[in-house]
């Protein structure tokens, strides 16, 4: 469907409109979608938080928002019409009789309700029902729930529950903001409409994947909520899992939302079980230390404000997956996820298995491999490594590894790249569920990542210390050492 200005029109219900979230990301989505003349005429934005505020003093807030945020001079004539979308609603979100109040500012009948939940999601049960109660729910009404969704697999039902008493799963969009980054839609593209990858993309061609996802931030004064997440609840448990599953996924059918979340679930269900009589072999959880990040003095985990000292939460993560399926037999995956790491880098690097035969012996020794590299951020792109002849005469054929690079600024450059907000918040206006997380997927996710935060608990070995600034624990370099691999870096 292409997107253009004459969209339905929706209400936009920004619930927890004052919150960082709302105010770093969404809000300058908003902007963006509204410069790109994405957002139908008669749309509104209603946001929604406890505090008394009128229309012009929340029209005032988000102008400083997105003075604040907004990587480009504010466009005014963009503003202007952006303004005009603006309604601010108070209300206590457990009070079910103040959702009345948004009754009487939204319009079913000419608008779509579409309400955002940037909130905990131990409030989205309330919000769903306060929603039902002042007719929101019914027709066709969604709801965007943010992560995470629960806490473990038991938790994560309970609120599933409890959205699904309001909302049938049609009407649910669960955000991975990872599944609206340009590059990692472009696996979609590069996988199956490629036929170079596509026909060797499985263990007769691919040796080994690795998946990273490093952070030079630390825990930016959220100890006390990142304390009881944890790296493998905060970025394994969502992130890293989806972009795994569309690496190993099967062709879909269709290019349809169903069609690509079943072959996503398949790859959930075919995870191989890492518990107590594996967990050691499999996986490294790590502690920043204090260090230096980026040429400056970080604090260690235990040193930032608001610190528990007898602390084991991880800051670091890595573990070595198996596919138990046709397509993936014999194939690790590695996944590495940090903060406090030497540099700010997401990426996925498939290594292809070496020449059987080497007749470049006598001046290569050993081909190395090739490489397809994705990179999701920074810098998005893609890039291959293979080997070349070095230019000049002579009898002895000279090899060097060269790269085939396809930057995504270099090769786009009239093309401004989206951030992930505005694509997902297009397509939850728009109705399209391709890009969102269905309830099965949360729930094997969590299920399988359950056994190893038990088996963590269980074996109750502290984690593993590494200097800020580093790439983790130097029992990570060994997981893959044991396979005769190193990471990329």
């Amino acid at each position: 469907m292409a997107a253009t200005a004459q969209n339905s029109a929706c209400d936009l219900i920004l619930f927890g409109t004052k919150g960082d979230l709302a105010r770093r990301k969404l809000l300058p989505a908003m902007y963006q979608l509204e410069k790109a003349n994405l957002f139908c005429v008669d749309s509104r934005i209603i946001g929604v938080a406890r505090d008394e505020l009128s229309t012009e003093e929340y029209t005032e807030l988000v102008l400083t928002n997105l003075n604040k945020f907004l990587k480009e001079p504010l466009d005014n004539e963009v503003w202007q019409r952006l303004q005009k979308k603006l309604t601010y609603v108070q209300l206590d979100l457990t009070n079910e009789q103040d959702y009345q109040k948004l009754a009487d500012v939204t319009n079913c009948n000419k608008r779509v309700p579409v309400s955002y939940f940037a909130t905990p999601p131990s409030l989205f049960g309330a919000i769903c029902k306060g929603l039902a109660s002042a007719g929101l729910a019914t027709g066709s009404a969604r709801v965007v729930l943010e992560k995470p969704i629960g806490h473990d697999l038991a938790s994560s039902k309970i609120i599933n529950d409890q959205v699904a008493e309001f909302y049938d799963e049609s009407q649910i969009y669960r955000i991975d903001h990872y599944l609206g980054k340009e590059t990692v839609l472009n696996l979609l593209a590069l996988r199956f409409a490629n036929a170079i990858f596509a026909s060797n993309w499985d263990h007769n061609s691919i040796d080994h994947v690795q998946i990273t996802v490093a952070e030079e931030v630390g825990v930016e004064g959220r100890w006390s909520y990142y304390d009881d997440a944890g790296q493998m609840r905060d970025m394994v448990q969502n992130h890293l899992l989806q972009v795994l599953t569309l690496i190993a996924m099967e062709p879909p059918a269709r290019l349809d939302a169903d069609s690509i979340r079943d072959e996503k679930l398949k790859v959930l269900k075919a995870l191989r079980k890492i518990d107590l009589s594996n967990i050691q072999e499999k996986t490294v959880r790590g502690q920043y230390a204090s260090g230096f990040v980026a040429g400056k003095a970080a604090p260690g985990y235990l040193e930032e404000d608001g610190a528990r000292l007898n602390s084991r939460t991880e800051t670091f993560v890595a573990i070595k997956v198996d596919i138990d399926n046709w397509r993936w037999a014999g194939v690790p995956f590695y996944l590495r996820t940090g903060k406090r790491m030497a540099s700010k880098l997401s990426e996925v690097v498939i290594s292809f298995k070496p020449q059987p035969h080497n007749i470049f012996h006598a001046t290569y020794s050993h081909l190395p491999a090739n490489k397809l590299i994705i990179r999701l951020q920074p810098d998005e792109g893609v890039e291959i490594q293979v080997l070349n002849k070095i230019p000049g005469l002579g009898e002895t054929m000279r090899l060097q590894e060269s790269k085939l690079d396809l930057s995504f600024d270099e090769t786009f450059k009239s093309q401004r790249i989206a951030d992930a907000y505005e694509r997902l918040l297009l397509e939850a206006m728009l109705g399209n569920q391709y890009l969102f997380v269905r309830r099965d997927e949360v729930e094997h996710a969590w299920r399988w990542i359950d056994g190893i935060l038990d088996a963590w608990k269980i074996n109750n070995e502290p984690p593993k210390s590494y200097q800020a600034g580093s790439w983790g624990p130097v029992a990570a370099i060994s997981l893959l050492a044991r396979d005769d691999r190193n990471w990329e870096e």
